[in-house]
């Protein structure tokens, strides 16, 4: 690895916690901030002795860092803890790199990075993908915005948990590429739980339906991994329907600010609304088949 950094991670959530956790075994010093204490509590206990501090708030965690990685809820929560006035940017010195990793709108992303250059930070905003899994295994995909020498700084501390990591382009392109991938990502859904309707009411074994075409044009990731547990009704595999649902609310106001309509986007994110409506929120997002109806002669 590179020589030891100083690094502070805010935001224990499911991804950010494990990426935290690679961080600090990859011998990087770490500081760690979470609004809430419990979850702190809860993260020490998981990884005792792993980090060598806990910030009091997000300046005292940027003070004497070399980066400070942010992964938090939303745009207000990132606005707050970045620009606030006890936020990461008051105290972070020149020279440093900022690394966000929450899934936010590329208007914040472009503000930070104006504010990012005044302070002479180097600013990457950095989406992932790749889910629970890929953050424990180390194994996420990031795709970046930013300058060139901006990301060549931060690419040491996210080798660590990423596999692949992509420079898209100038500041806020990070985040509208992660727009591009949730589209294509909740139309995939849709499109297999709607095919896995029509298996089931027209009496079709599933294992053979599975078996037949998951090695043609219809195979995608998503098939080989939640077919069968769409089909056994079980939803607790990551990322959650309220988060998809925010998601889709930037990538579709991002494309009325761009003049582009969205209209499968749209539909998909209104079956989502259905699937919050019968208290489907925190499960995953293939539980959209669950509003799709159970239908077929006998």
């Amino acid at each position: 690895m590179t020589e030891p950094l100083n690094v502070s991670f805010l935001g224990l959530g499911v991804m950010g916690g494990a990426m935290a956790r690679h961080i600090a075994r990859a011998g990087h010093r770490l500081t760690v901030y979470n609004r809430s204490m419990g979850r702190i509590e809860r993260w020490q206990d998981s990884n005792p002795d792993l980090a060598i501090r806990i910030a009091q708030s997000p300046a005292d965690a940027a003070k004497g860092a070399d980066a400070v990685l942010t992964c938090v809820g939303n745009d207000d929560d990132l606005a707050d803890v970045v620009l606030g006035p006890m936020g990461v940017f008051t105290t972070l010195r020149r020279g440093a790199v900022f690394i966000d990793h929450t899934t936010v709108s590329a208007r914040i992303a472009r503000q930070i990075a104006v504010e990012a250059r005044d302070l002479e930070v180097h600013c990457v905003d950095a989406p992932l993908t790749g889910g629970q899994v890929g953050a424990e295994s180390g194994q996420l995909t990031v795709m970046c915005g930013g300058r060139v020498d901006a990301l060549e700084a931060a690419r040491p501390i996210m080798e660590t948990y990423t596999k692949r990591i992509v420079h898209v382009g100038k500041a806020g392109s990070g985040q509208t590429c992660k727009m591009v991938n949730q589209i294509a990502f909740a139309g995939i859904i849709a499109s297999l739980s709607e095919a896995l309707r029509f298996a089931q009411s027209a009496h079709l074994d599933l294992d053979k339906v599975y078996e037949a075409i998951s090695g043609g044009a219809a195979q995608s990731w998503q098939m080989d991994n939640r077919w069968h547990t769409m089909a056994r009704d079980e939803f607790d595999f990551g990322f959650a329907v309220d988060w998809m649902r925010k998601d889709l609310g930037l990538t579709l106001d991002e494309g009325r600010s761009i003049g582009v309509s969205l209209p499968v986007a749209a539909q998909i994110d209104q079956i989502y609304a259905q699937v919050q409506a019968i208290g489907g929120g925190r499960q995953d997002t293939s539980a959209l088949v669950r509003v799709l109806p159970r239908k077929g002669k006998a």
